[in-house]
């Protein structure tokens, strides 16, 4: 009940941002009939999925668990960015050292990520070996990345009031992030995986169903 509640409402999240709204559960029923209209509907579909007579639950769940497991890591990326967004957090921001531990991070569930997607696709596959050689690939990308990134990231902000006085602004308030080439490189990085994943992942659903 909790897991059906928190992905609807981010799915409803996810809709409005991509409808250009910035509706949200701080406006009332009256004033984001979209937002609320759109949580109830993703509600309704979740339950008549789970009702169908002779659905294939088992595979449908391994199914939704293979699709989270593709998407963790561009999640977590969209979470790093607005973790450093400081119009959102304000003195909250990341320091340079969580920003470092959250890239190690993020390095590791995509190398996990592919592994699981090539592995699942392809299961003859040797995954001890997929995952040392992702592993060093990975390795190098962060010595290689994190110095420039450091070099590039921004000075920190001295802010006149205390951290516990903080307060994220509503949505209507905030300016859209500012676009630059590394974020637009990296936000087509993402689109292009989760893409083709999410293809791959279809076609071995299917082939499980109908086998």
């Amino acid at each position: 009940m909790i897991g059906a509640a928190a992905v609807t409402l981010a799915s409803s999240y996810a809709l409005g941002d991509l409808a250009g709204s910035r509706q949200s559960l701080n406006a009332r029923l009256r004033e984001a009939k979209g937002f609320y209209g759109a949580f109830a509907g993703l509600l309704v579909v979740a339950g008549v999925v789970t009702l169908i007579p002779g659905a294939p639950l088992g595979l449908i769940t391994l199914a939704v668990q293979a699709m989270c497991g593709l998407m963790l890591p561009s999640t977590t990326i969209f979470v790093l960015l607005l973790c450093n967004d400081r119009e959102v957090l304000g003195p909250w921001v990341n320091g340079r050292w969580l920003n470092i531990v959250a890239t190690i991070i993020v390095s590791l569930l995509v190398v996990l990520s592919v592994t699981m997607m090539v592995s699942t696709l392809f299961t003859s596959i040797n995954v001890v070996k997929l995952l040392t050689y992702l592993g060093i690939l990975a390795g190098v990308g962060l010595v290689v990345g994190l110095p420039i990134g450091l070099s590039r990231a921004a000075a920190p902000v001295e802010y006149s009031i205390d951290k516990r006085d903080w307060r994220t602004p509503r949505l209507t308030l905030l300016a859209p992030l500012p676009t630059s080439n590394a974020r637009r490189i990296l936000l087509r990085c993402v689109g292009t995986y989760l893409l083709v994943a999410g293809a791959l992942l279809a076609v071995r659903i299917i082939q499980l169903a109908t086998s």
